[in-house]
């Protein structure tokens, strides 16, 4: 312990004063020599020139120009030492030459950097052609000595970067900024950036990860810089007076006076440069240009949070295009004039376009690829030879975003326009000009009221806790007080209202309040011309555009700072009020930050509270006292790290609370994703020997996978329709299920999307997080606690004990049952379930038919039957003497086995399985073959039969080691044939390798089957002895079921595809256990706790995380910062930071989720209005009118009945009906079709089936009123005996489709006012007719007042 605290105070903190010098013990004397020169070169040489010589700006540029030779020099010799390491040519010396080596000539020719014994080897370092000497010296003393800088662009911009510090700080000294002992102090700042830029502090306090960071080699120099510049500038401007100076609610900006106190501040920000980096309050450059960036364009352009640096400059850039654009516009508005009721055109040319292009903005993402990706000309080139085959279960995730992406543009290609000149009309009506006073108060009152309810009521309302005094939410879900959630979430009146609420306040309320603000400012300031009017220009857009957007993305806040700022700067100060709109503009900036500030607050009480704080080691209860006396300085922390957005850590997890570096909404640096392990991506030895992915962890990251898709689907839905209560940027919420616990990272939210992570926690956590799982599912209504006493509570009440304690919770429960798509999981033991021989018989057996129902079922059969090879390896078994007496197989498991022969021969195995391969051979001309094969028992399909069976049942007993009487050794050869290692070890066996399909698509597939057969016969043992349930049973599993290994990659991809039912076999080697275990997943939906965290209390404890693994370097796997703490979540949250710091099993990349494919919300707000859905509905609605017209102008048909086809009597005033032959989709045979003509009475029986319609209740279609008299000659069971199978099929086609708009007609009708076909989808006659062999199909004709029962029968 003591060694560590000193090697963090020499590597830690003096090196983060020094810039990187330290005194390292366990280095050679000449590398802690070489620093200390180094170091002291840097310090003394500017301190001396200062000094001793005159201030000139030549003294300056020897002074650089002497820094970048001197660094040019180091960087050189640095950079060709490692590359003779990487390239050079080692030389073998032998020890005679070592040993009478001189002095003189050793001198001459090495260079001699450590005193050491000299090695046996040395490299050769060419200093000139044909000159070289010898380096008896190695990479790792080279790398203690100085930092590497692999390419040369790096070395080329740490000596810019070195000469610019000393010349930029030379030119500071020279203005006399400083004196005395701030000369000293300054030129140790100098000598610390450039000496980080050959030996850096490593790890560095504001490091985000482990090892050398070469990023955070540049930051001391570029602040330095930085700084340097604005002190010149800021100083030139306040001497100058060049810049006009304004006020801004009694401050005045840009004053002489104004700019001197700001270059003060950075002077003395420049000087505390070592503690600053040695508490880690700056980041580095990348984290520092991202934060910068997105909180300029968040705050003053209204943008949402940003996911890398790139995108960051791509959101700014595009903000800052369409606010020039803005800008001319509204130029050249306030300048036209203004009268007392006129408003001027371009005014309102410019509201339409910045609602127009606000709207737009507000619904993209600010991540730039996603653009990129649907523009893309160039498809995506998959990674694989053309010998491999092609994926079969293909991701439709990104083609599921394109779409998504698509669909928005072509919306906003047609609401964009028409937004712009609805606002064109609206503005250019003079109504915000002519009903003010009046109209302004009128828009706040219903803003505030909307606001209360939509985002304060409502969302309380449908708490688990509402204020925290109830004990059952007001408003209920459907599932509340359903046990088990069997179906998706039903869709509740106050979610509608909830959702129409936020549409009519960000689409209405909020850009009429905006509109409002900026028509009074621009009338102001038209009407009143001063210097300043071309920034008022420029502050309306921008504060225009960013009110906007802020309504449209995140209008849950909005209300509040729009109340606000009304009743302060209307009632309170009406004196410090600018305009409506500035004031509106800035208190929402400031609103955000006092947001942030109350959040901070409340974690930091709600942390140190003393009657429940924890603690996890010695040293929290030694900090615990310490704390009390800096709550002062503690507050002044929380109201800085909110004004700069950084987070408030504990120290180690205690009760002392530091201020660290600002971050981005992301938080982390890096982009993180786990990556799965599997076959796909290790080696193949690997997989059979030690198989690195079978750990749990990895296993089970897939369902947090799958539960990102889930929530890529439904989470912008969900959120609009307010199922997680209220939500804004950097939100953090836990969903906690029966072994499911992941926290969800809400990043970036839009006007319509949001931009999410997800990190899984581990199944079987920790006891720390068992209990703090058990906190967050617990229910309080049963607490009846008064302090010490328990008098009860009212009815539906919380007690004032559980009241008390739910305030003091840095979490709270929105929701309990939250319903989601996933994957009921249930693992089986195998060793329970095979523990006997009677069981591991039945399994034996299932495998054995499984192999004969593949090799029945393969599309080669006929090649394996003529194959020379195979039948020759087969033919002595043919021999009525032979046996196969392997070891492996045994009385006990085999069914098949001859006692008397010692082995299995032809003649047992047809007693056993015979009748099975021949029911196997007979149905398989009703699958997809034809031809079938004459069995005996000596027939070559039993033969080839038999051969598989005995290699397969050989291959497991090879993988048993020839112990499969042993239950161990049994499951472990079961599991190797189950992740397909087949080793193929007898010579009588060589035969299979004539064709590999054998063992891929038989007996491989074969060993999954057993596997689920095997299970199932636990819940109904004698069904399967039925050979045609056995046969339909392995068909649907086939069907229906993916049995695979989880280290395939199919596993992972049918996950993702949303396969109804998985399969497979897990060895689980853990902390010395050894089990096999059978895996079952169905999907279904699963029910979630919503917990929301308070997001400074997730941003606070993570940092402190990365501070004490990082840089205090505490390497403790049961720190006290981990321990349990219910009331913050301590080890969850920490638990869930990124891999080394945490140890989550399962981290998502950023993922968007669209409200567009969200069913519910496209039902209530109804799908996007795009130039495609606008063509689609004009057509419809076309084809409707014709169909209506037609059918009332002939006998007075409703519409209803026009919907179907054109009503009823339309139809029997044309009685010829002509059929047309149609190219079924399946391509078979097409059937032979005939006419129809219907009798006299078909009104009477069409008005029977309208009766018919009413009565059950539904609509039926044309293509339901439309019929063949085509007889199918065998019996159909069901209500195919009622009614041709044609009309079942057609019957189940429902209005949704148009009988003109149908694919693959089947009948074509035509009348005076329109044109109807009416399709089947196995084709006119039913699946007979198209399964048929392809000859003509009888008809007879038919009286179609018949057709009513059939569809009477068919609605039944």
């Amino acid at each position: 312990m003591g060694s560590q605290a000193l090697q963090i105070l020499r590597q830690g903190v003096w090196a983060s004063l020094t810039g990187g010098w330290y005194v390292d013990p366990h280095q050679s004397t000449f590398s802690n020599c070489f620093h200390l020169y180094l170091w002291i070169f840097l310090l003394a040489f500017p301190f001396l020139l200062y000094m001793a010589l005159p201030p000139s700006l030549v003294v300056a540029g020897v002074y650089s120009a002497v820094v970048a030779v001197f660094f040019t020099a180091i960087k050189v010799v640095n950079y060709r030492l490692h590359t003779m390491f990487d390239l050079g040519e080692i030389v073998e010396k032998k020890q005679f030459d070592l040993d009478h080596e001189s002095l003189q000539e050793s001198q001459e020719n090495t260079l001699m950097i450590e005193e050491k014994a000299k090695p046996k080897q040395y490299y050769r370092f060419w200093v000139l052609p044909g000159k070289w000497l010898r380096v008896r010296y190695d990479r790792l003393a080279l790398l203690a000595l100085l930092d590497r800088n692999r390419r040369v662009g790096e070395n080329v911009f740490a000596v810019v970067l070195a000469s610019l510090v000393a010349f930029l700080g030379f030119l500071l000294l020279l203005q006399g900024f400083f004196r005395d002992i701030w000369v000293f102090q300054f030129c140790l700042v100098i000598a610390s950036c450039q000496y980080s830029l050959l030996k850096s502090v490593q790890p560095d306090a504001a490091s985000p990860m482990h090892g050398h960071n070469w990023i955070i080699v540049y930051s001391r120099p570029v602040y330095f810089c930085l700084c340097c510049v604005m002190i010149w500038i800021f100083d030139l401007s306040g001497r100058s007076g060049s810049l006009q100076p304004f006020s801004l609610y009694g401050v005045t900006f840009f004053s002489a006076h104004f700019l001197l106190c700001v270059r003060d501040m950075l002077i003395v920000f420049a000087l505390c440069f070592p503690v600053i980096f040695l508490f880690g309050l700056l980041p580095q450059v990348n984290t520092f240009v991202m934060c910068l960036l997105e909180q300029i364009d968040m705050h003053i352009f209204g943008g949402t949070a940003t996911t890398s640096p790139l995108s960051s400059l791509f959101s700014l850039i595009r903000s800052m295009f369409v606010a020039a654009l803005l800008y001319g516009f509204c130029l050249g508005a306030i300048s036209a004039p203004w009268g007392d009721a006129h408003v001027p055109v371009l005014f309102s040319v410019f509201c339409g376009l910045l609602l127009a292009l606000s709207y737009h903005l507000s619904r993209q993402s600010s991540d730039p690829t996603i653009l990129w990706s649907v523009f893309c000309l160039f498809p995506e080139l998959e990674n694989r030879t053309p010998e491999e085959p092609p994926v079969e279960i293909k991701d439709p995730l990104p083609e599921k975003l394109r779409n998504s992406v698509k669909e928005i543009l072509h919306s906003d290609l047609v609401m964009c326009p028409l937004m712009a000149v609805i606002t064109f009309a609206i503005s250019a009506s003079t109504v915000f000009i002519a009903l003010q006073p009046a109209l302004s108060f009128v828009l706040y009152i219903l803003a505030g009221v909307v606001g209360f309810i939509t985002h304060y009521l409502l969302p309380q309302l449908r708490k688990q806790l509402p204020w925290f005094c109830l004990a059952h939410p007001v408003l209920r879900s459907r599932e509340y007080s359903q046990f088990e959630v069997r179906d998706a979430a039903q869709l509740m009146w106050f979610e509608k209202l909830y959702a129409w609420l936020q549409c009519v306040e960000k689409y209405f309320i909020y850009p009429a309040v905006v509109l409002n603000s900026l028509t009074t400012e621009a009338r102001t300031v038209g009407q009143n011309h001063k210097d300043l009017d071309i920034y008022r220009a420029l502050f309306i857009s921008v504060a225009g555009m960013k009110l906007l957007r802020s309504s449209f993305c995140a209008p849950s806040q909005q209300y509040v700072t729009l109340c606000f700022t009304a009743l302060f700067f209307h009632f309170d100060y009406p004196h410090f009020s600018e305009t409506f709109l500035i004031d509106y503009y800035f208190m929402s900036i400031l609103f955000s930050k006092m947001w942030d500030l109350l959040y901070k607050l409340r974690f930091v009480l709600t942390y140190i509270a003393p009657w429940q704080i924890t603690w996890g080691s010695a040293f929290h209860a030694f900090a615990q006292p310490f704390a009390v006396p800096h709550s002062a300085v503690l507050f002044v922390q929380a109201i800085f790290s909110a004004i700069f957005s950084t987070p408030l850590n504990p120290v180690l997890g205690s009760a002392v609370f530091v201020t660290s570096y600002t971050r981005p909404v992301k938080f982390w640096e890096r982009d993180y994703n786990t990556k799965r392990v599997d076959h796909s991506n290790t080696r193949l030895a690997t997989q059979l020997d030690r198989n690195p992915g079978a750990d749990d962890n990895n296993l089970n990251s897939i369902f947090y996978e799958h539960l990102t898709r889930s929530l890529q689907h439904s989470l912008c839905g969900d959120l609009l329709l307010g199922r997680w209560g209220t939500y804004t940027t950097g939100d953090c919420f836990i969903l906690a299920s029966d072994y499911l616990n992941a926290l969800v990272h809400i990043i970036e939210i839009g006007n319509g999307l949001v931009t999410f992570q997800l990190r899984g926690l581990e199944f079987r956590g920790t006891y720390c997080q068992q209990r703090e799982v058990e906190a967050i599912t617990e229910g309080v209504e049963e607490d009846e606690g008064c302090c010490c006493c328990e008098p009860g509570h009212l009815p539906h009440m919380l007690s004032f004990n559980a009241a008390f304690g739910q305030r003091w919770l840095a979490w709270e429960v929105a929701a309990t049952k939250y319903v989601l798509e996933g994957y009921s999981i249930s693992d089986n033991n195998a060793a329970s379930m095979l523990q006997v021989f009677d069981l591991r018989k039945i399994l034996i057996t299932y495998y054995v038919k499984s192999i004969i129902y593949y090799v029945s079922r393969s599309s080669k059969l006929e090649e394996w039957l003529t194959n020379e090879t195979i039948q020759e390896a087969l033919r002595p078994c043919l021999g009525p003497n032979y046996v196969d007496s392997d070891p492996t197989f045994n009385l006990n498991i085999d069914e098949d086995y001859d006692h008397r022969a010692s082995g299995i021969t032809l003649s047992s195995f047809c007693m056993v399985y015979l009748d099975w391969i021949q029911y196997c051979n007979s149905r398989r001309q009703t699958v997809r073959l034809s031809t079938t094969f004459r069995l005996e028992s000596h027939s070559p399909l039993v033969n080839l039969c038999f051969g598989l069976c005995i290699l397969g049942r050989r291959a497991l007993g090879t993988a048993s080691h020839s112990m499969s009487a042993s239950l161990e050794p049994f499951l472990y050869g079961l599991h190797a044939l189950f992740k397909g290692d087949f080793r193929i070890t007898s010579p009588r066996d060589e035969w299979v390798f004539a064709d590999m399909d054998l063992l891929n698509r038989v007996v491989a597939p074969g060993v999954r089957m057993s596997l689920k057969l095997h299970q199932d016969h636990f819940t109904s043992p004698d069904e399967y002895e039925d050979p045609m349930v056995l046969y339909d049973a392995i068909t649907a599993n086939e069907e229906k079921m993916l049995i695979s290994h989880e280290g395939d990659p199919v596993w992972r991809s049918a996950i993702l595809a949303n396969m109804p039912s998985l399969l497979a076999l897990r060895h689980i080697m853990d902390d010395g256990s050894d089990e096999y275990k059978i895996i079952m997943l169905n999907k279904r939906f699963l029910s979630f706790r919503v917990i929301k965290v308070n997001r400074e209390c997730v941003r606070g404890l993570w940092a402190g995380q990365q501070q004490e693994l990082v840089f205090l370097r505490n390497r403790n796997p049961e720190r006290g910062s981990i321990q349990n703490a219910k009331q913050a979540l301590r080890n969850m949250i920490n638990s869930s930071c990124d891999q080394p710091i945490g140890y989550p099993i399962y981290v998502s990349p950023l993922t968007t989720s669209y409200a567009g494919g969200h069913s519910q919300l496209r039902s209530v707000w109804g799908g996007p209005v795009s130039p495609h859905n606008i063509y689609t509905w004009l057509i419809s609605s076309w084809d409707r009118y014709v169909k209506g017209c037609g059918a009332g102008c002939n006998s007075g048909g409703n519409i209803e009945d026009s919907d179907c086809g054109g009503g009823s009597t339309s139809i029997s005033t044309n009685p010829a009906v002509h059929t047309t032959q149609s190219t079924p989709a399946s391509g078979l045979p097409q059937p032979h079709i005939t006419t129809i003509q219907p009798s006299l009475g078909l009104l009477t029986s069409l008005q029977r089936t309208s009766s018919i319609q009413g009565l059950l209740g539904q609509q039926l279609s044309s293509s339901q009123l439309s019929f063949s008299g085509s007889v199918i000659p065998p019996p159909l069971p069901g209500p195919e005996r009622f009614c041709p199978a044609s009309l079942l099929e057609n019957s189940g086609h429902r209005g949704g489709q148009r009988a003109g708009l149908g694919q693959g007609s089947g009948i074509y009708y035509e009348s005076h006012f329109g044109k109807w076909s009416f399709s089947g989808r196995k084709g006119f006659n039913g699946p007979a007719a198209v399964e048929g062999d392809g000859g003509t199909v009888q008809t007879i004709r038919t009286q179609v007042r018949r057709l009513p029962v059939c569809l009477l029968f068919t609605q039944i």
